[in-house]
């Protein structure tokens, strides 16, 4: 009997193919004659690229600036004309030198030295994953490291970091990348604040990123500054458009100037991943990812998969490092019951620690468990 083993990551513990392995060895040591198929899954975020690449496509290495500017060995993946980018990957939260967090000076340029990389090997699609930014810099690093000048009042190149934009005063699209012009950007995002105002950027995710009060009032300026001197250049305000505020902005850059397209991050890796043929048969889905929580009602991986299961009246089954979701909120999602390794092992610290052994425990568990699900043939 199929069964489809298709987890996120558990952040700060293991990657999703990692997670799916565990689960999976676990069930055929109750089960041998389980037949599983593991599909590891991302939204966008940290881990994107590893489950595309886990998926079939190459991994493609690439140095790039980091958030603050130190050089990262980052990478994309590829499969013919199709790029998938990760910007976390290349200047995330996860690649703060010593993970002291920055909120005024890191940039997204490294995301956009990525996304130069892979037009210049030719891609024409290209999926764009922000979840995990360090930065809240409106995108203008990245479109700085696709040929875009963005002057400051004195005329000159403006400097690197969300603070920078309170000196922003015109941008010159001239030098855009001119691959850009007759290729698809996709903007893979969970998030559908606008840059600016009380559920911006600046307000919502700054703290996340180590602002202090005075320090998102001041990002929320020059964010409000950055958004008038991109509608003067390009002719429209994209500030208020849902996903404009996604990594801090660069959601506002890619859909203002690149003419992207906003996406649910979990949709675009489903289909890039071929995951409804993987459901070809199945019987049971078993997802999840390290916390369910009121993030994961937004449209994070484990409530996309839940919901490509139900259009093929497929039943889910949740594993999670914790959970903190109500057992209507997990019905709504479509998932019918949820396993943590928190009923195994409640201290955090060694939960993460021993996760891999833990989640093998929980695919034990599952299989003790399958007459439960009154599924045919399970």
């Amino acid at each position: 009997m199929k069964i489809v083993i298709a987890p996120d990551k558990f952040k700060g513990s293991l990657a999703a193919a990692e997670v799916a392995a565990a689960i999976a060895a676990g069930l055929r040591a109750e089960w041998p004659g389980a037949g599983l198929v593991t599909v590891p899954v991302a939204d966008g975020g940290d881990g994107t690229v590893d489950a595309a690449v886990a998926a079939g496509l190459e991994r493609v290495p690439v140095t790039v600036d980091g958030p603050t500017g130190e050089p990262v060995h980052a990478s994309y993946a590829r499969r013919g004309e199709v790029a998938v980018i990760e910007l976390a990957n290349a200047c995330g939260l996860l690649r703060l030198p010593g993970g002291h967090r920055a909120p005024l000076t890191a940039s997204s340029f490294g995301c956009g030295q990525v996304l130069a990389a892979a037009l210049a090997a030719g891609a024409r699609r290209i999926i764009l994953g922000v979840g995990g930014s360090a930065s809240t810099d409106g995108g203008a690093g990245l479109l700085q490291a696709l040929g875009v000048r963005v002057l400051d009042v004195r005329d000159g190149p403006l400097a690197r970091g969300g603070a920078a934009l309170r000196d922003v005063a015109a941008l010159d699209l001239t030098g855009l990348a001119p691959a850009l012009r007759d290729r698809s950007v996709i903007l893979a995002t969970d998030v559908v604040n606008p840059l600016t105002g009380p559920d911006g950027a600046a307000e919502v995710y700054g703290p996340q990123k180590g602002a202090s009060p005075a320090q998102v009032t001041e990002l929320a300026s020059g964010l409000r500054r950055w958004a008038a001197v991109v509608a003067a250049a390009t002719g429209t305000d994209w500030s208020q458009a849902p996903g404009a505020g996604a990594a801090g902005g660069v959601g506002f850059a890619a859909l203002a100037v690149l003419g992207a397209q906003r996406r649910l991050g979990i949709d675009v890796m489903l289909d890039l991943l071929d995951f409804d043929v993987a459901l070809d048969g199945a019987a049971l889905v078993i997802t999840g990812e390290g916390s369910l929580d009121t993030q994961t009602l937004a449209g994070k991986a484990p409530v996309g998969v839940a919901r490509a299961a139900a259009r093929r009246g497929i039943p889910v089954v949740a594993v999670a490092g914790r959970n903190t979701l109500t057992a209507a909120e997990l019905t709504a999602a479509g998932i019918s019951a949820v396993y943590t390794l928190t009923d195994l092992e409640p201290d955090p610290a060694r939960s993460s620690a021993q996760a891999s052994q833990l989640l093998r425990q929980v695919g034990q568990a599952l299989a003790r468990d399958r007459s439960a699900w009154a599924v045919t043939g399970l």
